[in-house]
């Protein structure tokens, strides 16, 4: 679930952190650029690790600070595929069943991934699983909090670099008798921010802690 993993980067120390020991600026400055920050294709950055190499340290014209370039380990959640992962129920939605594990809310189990048969209560706003007994079919719900145990089937990473504004169509001259009037203005579609980095998954058998309570 949690790798070690090792990074380079240059790390920029203002004036008034320099009565502090290097490392100790230095760790703190990492913190802040990289913890609870997704590196793409690396995956969710925890804390510093440890600091292995540091070069060294310049100060450039017209910047009073020092720039020093260090090589660390940094603690990354990033689990394997098939990895068994215990978390909470966060919420569900007709796109499935939405987990978190307190520090991570990014993953998903989609209703195909769900115990069998499924279906989504869009009263409740709820998966539940009917499950079969002797006695017949019984509803267990997925309830919000509940805790589930599930299997990693896929990550997807999402690069949220910044882009360059979209380049704009050259007009054309205007005809003779043609209005010259500015054309309206459209209102862009509002884009449905998207996670950097989201895990999918399966239910393990039995998955919830559904069936210790039918039975008790």
């Amino acid at each position: 679930m949690f790798v070690v993993v090792e990074m380079v980067d240059t790390v920029r120390i203002p004036p008034w952190n320099f009565q502090r020991q290097l490392n100790d600026a230095i760790a703190e400055e990492l913190n802040k650029k990289l913890a609870n920050k997704v590196v793409y294709k690396v995956g969710l950055c925890i804390c510093l690790y440890d600091i292995t190499k540091l070069e060294d340290s310049y100060i450039f014209p017209g910047d009073g600070a020092s720039h020093t370039k260090v090589h660390f380990r940094y603690v990354v959640f990033h689990p394997f595929l098939d990895e068994i992962l215990v978390g909470k129920i966060k919420y569900c939605s007709q796109e499935g069943v939405h987990v978190t594990m307190g520090f991570f809310d990014d993953i998903l189990i989609p209703p195909e991934a769900l115990q069998q048969p499924a279906k989504f209560d869009e009263t409740e706003l709820v998966w539940l699983w009917e499950y079969e007994t002797d006695e017949g079919a019984h509803d267990l719900y997925m309830d919000q909090g509940e805790e589930i145990r599930f299997r990693v089937t896929e990550e997807i990473f999402l690069d949220t670099s910044p882009t360059g504004p979209a380049t704009a169509k050259p007009e054309a001259p205007a005809q003779p008798g043609q209005s010259t009037a500015p054309p309206p203005v459209e209102e862009e579609p509002v884009q449905k921010k998207e996670a950097p980095y989201t895990l999918q998954g399966t239910i393990c058998e039995p998955g919830l802690g559904l069936l210790s309570w039918w039975n008790s």
